[in-house]
């Protein structure tokens, strides 16, 4: 068969034909989530909570460091009254004047706990005890503690120890990390 004839029944394209090197390649699946919780609000405490859990739940491994206003979610006394920020969230629906009425801050925190509840969505401290029962790692950030003169003693008994940011990534190393 000559190249003529070759040409004749090859269907004409202008789009060249990809090396077999070009082919998509199948993403390696993550092995380990490293998540960095920085805000202890209750509706900035479930995300990070959350994505743990269900890494958890798929056989990924999971670590969480809280740092700053995050350690709010670790510490023993500020877990359980964790509240919606009404003033300047971006997302409530509200105008931040009304937000920063009085009792605006405990009407919108009763009504996130009660949605919350409705469709069995367990507290943060439960969720904390779930995390810590499916092999999770918690740690708080050793600088933040210093600056808001925190011990271990004042976190709940689930965090694994308080490290500092460079030991973060050692504990992280070829993890996808997430910034909450």
């Amino acid at each position: 068969m000559t190249v003529a004839e070759i040409t004749e029944l090859t269907p004409t394209s202008t789009a060249p034909l990809a090396p077999p090197e070009a082919e998509a390649k199948v993403p390696e699946p993550i092995r380990h989530l490293a998540i960095i919780c920085s805000k202890g609000s209750l509706d900035m405490a479930y995300p990070g909570l959350i994505l743990a859990n269900a890494a958890r739940m798929s056989g990924i491994d999971a670590t969480l460091f809280f740092t700053f206003w995050g350690l709010d979610v670790l510490n023993a006394k500020k877990v359980d009254h964790l509240h919606v920020a009404t003033v300047g969230n971006p997302s409530l629906p509200i105008p931040t004047l009304v937000g920063g009425l009085p009792g605006m801050e405990t009407l919108a925190t009763s009504m996130m706990k009660k949605q919350m509840e409705e469709i069995d969505i367990p507290s943060v401290r439960e969720m904390i005890e779930i995390l810590h029962a499916s092999g999770a790692k918690l740690y708080a950030c050793r600088m933040a503690m210093d600056m808001f003169k925190l011990t271990k003693e004042d976190l709940l008994p689930e965090v694994e120890e308080v490290i500092s940011a460079m030991d973060f990534f050692d504990k992280a190393a070829g993890a996808q990390i997430l910034f909450i």
